[in-house]
């Protein structure tokens, strides 16, 4: 097993899917994965949607960085976070809101289960 990793689409095959139907609240998101890391409920990669809102529940911990598009995530209380290029945060476990694509998004993303 390599020790240095670099996270780039190339690393590794894509995973294309859908939220499920019943989270998705308008549009068609398509979401793109490159799940570089994984192992011991560690996962590490990059990420991306096309335009959409849905809804999300967080049983996990995930640390995100947008590398393109615009986002905003949206807490159950209704307070929004527009999201950018260069922006980081960190979505803990318990969090339910929902995510909405404007522009298409990349992230790279570590994920703790």
């Amino acid at each position: 097993m390599p020790h240095f990793l670099r996270l780039a689409p190339a690393a590794t095959e894509p995973q294309t899917e859908r939220p499920a139907p019943e989270k998705v609240l308008s549009g068609d998101p398509v979401h793109t994965t490159w799940n570089i890391e994984d192992r011991d409920g560690l996962y590490c990669g990059i990420w991306e949607s096309t335009p959409g809102k849905w809804r999300i529940a967080y049983e996990e911990w995930e640390y995100c960085r947008i590398l393109s598009g615009r986002s905003v995530i949206a807490g159950a209380d209704g307070t929004e976070h527009v999201l950018a290029p260069g922006d980081s945060f960190i979505l803990r476990p318990g969090f339910r809101g929902t995510w909405e694509v404007i522009e298409t998004t990349r992230k790279e993303y570590v994920i703790r289960l």
